[in-house]
């Protein structure tokens, strides 16, 4: 990426391990499957609504008074269309066209896929997905220590995996859901500059306009410095194994600002897009690589209840998943199935040719389609 790119990318911004040994794998876990995958990324989007990956921009809130818009009109140009498949292209157009079609999609009405952790909001979200169970004791979105062993922490400590998993966030709890302290995991977060040996002059520059541009969340970074910074370190290190958490669309929802969440929206899509391309432009990921991508919470319905989630907001706990990969057979004629949030780590592990199910038989199933099984 050239210093210009990343310059350009911020202008855009709109400021406005005890047991974690090698575990002998189950023979009759159809996950151990021999795969072609060598490299997963895990991207996220917080917050971003199944109503969105599915049917495009919500009519009901491209307005001044439902959407907080700003300018109605510029938005609507931006991402209305008559036709839902339209509002689906404009917005997210590489997971519309080149995962739902090359990989699999899962969460649409009839396929609905959900939360099992019963809370629907942040840390039990991504303690569900990094772990594969919701756990009660993940109450709240403070910062402590995750008790839990993530399947990320899991994989480091394998001798094939260790020092070659890396992850990188937005919000500013990500270092104690994945447990820095115990985990030895490398973790970039929220203001954190890059970190690494022979950083890139692109990281060093990441690292300085970071630390000194506007904040307008002191608790969540700018998405463009976490892809950017994840990327280059994929492009340096390259790692197996890859988290990238990006959270404005949480942030702008919560804010009543849906021409802002649209926008982060489709910025997420568009960094998923040239992740894609990158690795299949360089030796060590092409045709070997999975993207999966998701989110950690759903969220209410327009006209009010978009802006927020929880247990109590109707609709929070469902969420949506993508992957694409080479294990992963296209959607094609096949009807719509289901994938939930606790099934996310095994079928990550899986892919790897691991059997995290055997470590933890807490976590939910892998996900069988994705790795071309009940297709």
């Amino acid at each position: 990426m050239s210093l210009l790119r990343i310059a350009t990318a911020i202008l855009t911004l709109g400021v406005t391990s005890a047991a974690l040994a090698d575990d002998a794998p189950s023979p009759s876990t159809p996950a151990l499957a021999k795969t072609r995958t060598k490299n997963v990324i895990l991207v996220m989007s917080d917050g971003l609504r199944w109503q969105e990956v599915f049917g495009g921009a919500d009519r009901a809130l491209l307005t001044k008074k439902e959407g907080g818009l700003a300018h109605p009109e510029a938005t609507k140009a931006a991402f209305d269309r008559e036709t839902v498949q339209a509002r689906r292209e404009a917005l997210l157009p590489f997971i519309t066209k080149v995962v739902a079609k090359q990989g699999r999609l899962y969460g649409d009405v009839g396929g609905e896929s959900r939360v099992t952790n019963g809370k629907a909001f942040s840390y039990p979200g991504y303690n569900e997905v990094f772990t594969g169970f919701g756990d009660p004791r993940i109450d709240s979105n403070n910062k402590f220590d995750n008790p839990n062993v993530t399947v990320f922490e899991w994989l480091n400590a394998k001798p094939g995996f260790h020092g070659k998993v890396a992850a990188y966030g937005s919000w500013d709890v990500f270092p104690y859901i994945l447990n820095r302290n115990r985990s030895g995991l490398k973790i970039v977060a929220c203001w954190e500059p890059p970190t690494g040996e022979n950083l890139t002059p692109a990281e060093k520059m990441l690292g300085e306009i970071n630390a000194n541009v506007h904040r307008t969340w002191p608790e969540c970074g700018y998405d463009v410095f976490t892809y950017y910074a994840a990327l280059e370190n994929l492009k340096r290190e390259k790692p197996r194994v890859t988290f990238i958490g990006l959270g404005e669309t949480d942030e702008f929802a919560h804010g009543g600002r849906y021409d802002q969440y649209l926008t982060s929206a489709r910025k997420f899509d568009q960094y998923v897009e040239e992740l894609w391309k990158t690795v299949q432009a360089m030796p060590e990921y092409k045709d070997q690589t999975t993207l999966i991508l998701t989110t950690d919470h759903g969220r209410g319905d327009a006209p009010v209840e978009w802006k927020s989630h929880g247990e109590k907001i109707k609709g929070a706990d469902r969420i949506w998943v993508g992957v694409l990969g080479p294990d992963t057979p296209p959607q094609g004629d096949s009807p719509s199935l289901t994938a939930n949030q606790n099934q996310i780590a095994a079928t990550l592990a899986a892919l790897l040719g691991e059997d995290y199910n055997a470590y933890q038989p807490k976590a939910g199933p892998v996900i069988p389609s994705a790795l071309g099984a009940g297709r």
